[in-house]
C-alpha cells in the first residue's frame, strides 16, 4: 500500500525510510501526502512505525532515507523548534514548576513575542479549550483531563499549522477521553489546522479522522477514509485490527470478477466479494462483520446466504446482544443484536440458521 506524493500536499513523506541500528528498518519506504486543513491519524499496534513517523516529522528523530516536506520546503536539516509545528504529548510535558500562564508563554517567548501580544494570544488558548480561569494554577493542582486541556492550548498558542499529537488522551478515563475525542475534533474544524494523530485506538481514530493511515511493520497497510476501512477492508489485517470481524478459512473454488465462490474447511460453499484472493485453488480468509449477521428469516437480506450454526454464549451489554456461535469450524463466531422489545431468545446449545449478504462477506489473503 503505497500512494504517490502529491503537488499540492501540505505535508510529504517520500521514500522515508528509518533505521537505529542501520540492519532493521523500523519505516520502509513510506510514501504518504496530506493534505492542507486534514486530520489524518496514523493508526497500529504497538512497533509498527507509527510513532516514528511522527517524531520524524516533528524533528526528534532523523529519517535515515528520503525526504520529508512541509508546504513544499524540505524539512529534514530543520530543527525542532524552527519547524512551527504543534505537539501535543501523551504525558502532558508540562513544566511542573511554572504556572499554565507561564507554561503557554514558553514558546511564545521563545519566539521573541512582546508582552501585550503574549497576553492575548494566552488568554485566546486558554479561552479555547475551556481553561480560562486557571493562568494561575500550576500543573500539579489539575486533573489529568485539565492538564491534557492545557497541553492541547500551549501546542495552538502560537498559531501553528500543524499540530502533532501523539497519543494524546491515552491516560484519561474513558468518559472524558470519549468528550475530548469530540472538542479536539471541533477545534480542528473550527481553527483549519492540519493535525496528524497518532494511537493504537481504532474507535478515536474512526471518530476523529478525515483520512487513517492503518500501521503494521512499517509500512501502511491501507489509506481511506474511516467508512471506507471499516467497510472496505483491503487485506486481513486491516479487517482484524479495525472493529470486530468474524473469520472463515476456505479455499477458492471459482473467481469470476469481483465475486469468489470459496469452499470452507468443512465443506459448506459460500458467496463472498473477492477483495484480496488471488486465484482458484488457493486459500482464503472470509471476513463478515458481526452487525451484518442475522438469524430472523424476515431479517436477512435478499439473496442472503445461510448456514448452520449452534449457540455457545449470549453476553448482554446493554444496548447490545452479543451471540457467540459455532459455524463452520469456528466456535467464536459472532453475531451482534440489537436490544430490542420483543428479541427472540436465544440459549446455549441452540440450533439456529444464520444469514448475511454476499456483498457482506469479504475474501482476503489468508
Amino acid at each position: 500500500m503505497t500512494q504517490e506524493p502529491r503537488n499540492d500536499a501540505f505535508v510529504a513523506f517520500e521514500h522515508v525510510q528509518k533505521s537505529y541500528d542501520g540492519v532493521t528498518l523500523v519505516v520502509k519506504d513510506l510514501n504518504l501526502s496530506i493534505g492542507k486543513g486534514e486530520f489524518l491519524t496514523m493508526l497500529g499496534p504497538s512497533g509498527s512505525g507509527k510513532t516514528t513517523c511522527l517524531m520524524m516529522l516533528a524533528g526528534f528523530e532523523t529519517a535515515t532515507h528520503g525526504e520529508i516536506k512541509l508546504d513544499g520546503v524540505n524539512i529534514n536539516q530543520v530543527p525542532p523548534h524552527k519547524r512551527g509545528i504543534g505537539m501535543v504529548f501523551q504525558n502532558y510535558a508540562l513544566f511542573p514548576h511554572m504556572t499554565v500562564g507561564e507554561n503557554l508563554a514558553f514558546p511564545l517567548e521563545v519566539r521573541g513575542m512582546g508582552k501585550d501580544e503574549r497576553e492575548a494570544k494566552i488568554k485566546r488558548a486558554l479561552d479555547m479549550v475551556q481553561m480560562g480561569a486557571y493562568a494561575n494554577r500550576r500543573p500539579a493542582q489539575l486533573s489529568g483531563g485539565q492538564q491534557q486541556r492545557i497541553a492541547l492550548a500551549r501546542a495552538l498558542v502560537f498559531d501553528p499549522k500543524l499540530v502533532l499529537m501523539d497519543e494524546p488522551l491515552g491516560a484519561l478515563d474513558k468518559q472524558l477521553r470519549e468528550h475530548m475525542q469530540f472538542e479536539i475534533k471541533h477545534l480542528h474544524e473550527s481553527l483549519g489546522i492540519t493535525v496528524v494523530y497518532v494511537t493504537h485506538d481504532q474507535g478515536e481514530a474512526l471518530t476523529m479522522s478525515d483520512r487513517v493511515a492503518v500501521f503494521n511493520d512499517g509500512r501502511i497497510q491501507q489509506l481511506a477514509p474511516p467508512a471506507d476501512l471499516y467497510e472496505r477492508p483491503e487485506n486481513s489485517f486491516v479487517a482484524q485490527f479495525i472493529g470486530e470481524n468474524n473469520k472463515l478459512m476456505g479455499t477458492i473454488e471459482e473467481l469470476t470478477g469481483d465475486k469468489a465462490l470459496v469452499r470452507l474447511t468443512t465443506g459448506e460453499l459460500i458467496d463472498a466479494t473477492a477483495v484480496n484472493a488471488k486465484e482458484k485453488g488457493h486459500r482464503t480468509l472470509v471476513s463478515i462483520r458481526p452487525e451484518r449477521v442475522e438469524f430472523k428469516p424476515e431479517m436477512m437480506p435478499p439473496g442472503a446466504h445461510t448456514i448452520e450454526a449452534e449457540v455457545v454464549e449470549i453476553i448482554y451489554m446493554g444496548d447490545i446482544l452479543r451471540a457467540v456461535l459455532k459455524v463452520a469450524g469456528s466456535d467464536d463466531f459472532v453475531m451482534k443484536m440489537r436490544n430490542t422489545l420483543g428479541q427472540t431468545k436465544l440459549s446455549p446449545g441452540q440450533k439456529i440458521k444464520v444469514g448475511w449478504h454476499p456483498q457482506d462477506a469479504r475474501a482476503l489473503d489468508p
